[in-house]
């Protein structure tokens, strides 16, 4: 089985040291989100609920966006890579949601996986050089810097919160419900 580019689902160590915890905590988040958005064409990319604009494909944009800003953006001080590097922020600030719509589900699904890979990567190398104590290189505008343990504390929530979501619109779509894929826990 192979879920949000691992071997094996994803379980944080039951007594695991606090770099192990966070990382294994938000790598299950990742591979639960890639659980509840696989598999889709694009029209079911595109599919609403209700009132919500929001898309499984808006999703996979956003937390895309999101990997790349928080672990190489704002850790590292680089520039947005593409698509990103593109978009017109000051047009449309949700630009990332509203142009998944005419994304291909597999530029789409490569697309967070890269940039997942990517941030895993930065991670690994920051934790390497100085913890998780060091803060970030790009403040936040009140000019505080949270360190990389908050940040990635920030990014488990945003999975977290997002994968509630995906769960919403996917059962929606084709009925697949629950925690974890079936044979995980079974």
């Amino acid at each position: 089985m192979n879920y949000a580019g691992l071997d094996e689902w994803p379980e944080p160590p039951i007594h695991g040291d606090e770099v192990a915890t966070l990382l294994g905590s938000l790598d299950r988040q990742r591979a639960t989100f890639a659980w509840k958005v696989g598999g889709l064409d694009a029209e079911a990319l595109r599919a609403t609920v209700g009132a919500s604009s929001m898309t499984l494909g808006g999703l996979l944009k956003h937390l895309a966006l999101v990997e790349d800003y928080y672990f190489s953006v704002r850790l590292l001080e680089h520039q947005h890579v593409p698509p990103f590097d593109a978009l017109d922020w000051e047009s449309d600030v949700d630009a990332e949601w509203s142009s998944a719509a005419t994304d291909d589900p597999s530029f789409l699904y490569d697309l967070w996986q890269r940039m997942v890979d990517q941030s895993r990567r930065n991670v690994s190398d920051a934790i390497d050089r100085a913890g998780l104590d060091q803060l970030m290189k790009q403040k936040w505008p009140d000019g505080r810097a949270p360190s990389l343990r908050r940040t990635v504390v920030d990014l488990i929530e945003e999975y977290a919160r997002h994968v509630g979501h995906a769960d919403l619109l996917r059962e929606s779509i084709d009925g697949v419900v629950g925690e974890d894929p079936p044979g995980i826990h079974d």
